[in-house]
């Protein structure tokens, strides 16, 4: 099944057993998926919209941030249930063992040896990793393979 014929059952779902919190955070993934389609004048497949909602995840914990910094840890709350919602819908992430594991099988084929090779490895990270890493992460642990 596909990612957005998902979201639109569970919006269904959420609908018919009166569950408001769930049902705005899936309008709210459902709403972004259609706008970058309608800017973009395209169908979004699984892994483009799997791209809109990690970014969704990402507003949210900087969002979290500043509100716990701001001391508004009743917003800060309101985020977090969201961003259990939209995890919901990523694949499983992968372990630092296996962020590292792929690190070094992209720095192999790559032949990266130094901050210099990032981009072009990175190139080859975010396609193999996305949705199932942080890329963050994935960046500054390549950073420190690279600089051994």
């Amino acid at each position: 099944m596909h990612l957005r014929q998902r979201l639109t059952d569970d919006m269904k779902a959420a609908m018919k057993s009166g569950d408001k919190a769930r049902l705005g955070v899936i309008r709210l993934m459902l709403a972004a998926v259609k706008q970058r389609e309608v800017d973009e004048r395209i169908e979004l497949d699984d892994a483009a919209t799997l791209a809109v909602l990690e970014k969704m995840v990402k507003q949210r914990r900087d969002s979290v941030t500043q509100y716990e910094a701001a001391a508004r840890e009743d917003l800060a709350e309101v985020e977090r249930a969201e961003i259990g919602v939209i995890e919901g819908y990523l694949p499983a992430r992968l372990g630092e063992a296996e962020v590292l594991a792929a690190i070094d099988g992209a720095i192999a084929s790559t032949g990266a040896s130094g901050a210099g090779d990032m981009g072009k490895l990175m190139a080859v990270l975010k396609p193999a990793l996305a949705g199932q890493a942080d890329m963050g992460q994935v960046s500054a642990l390549a950073k420190q393979r690279l600089a051994r």
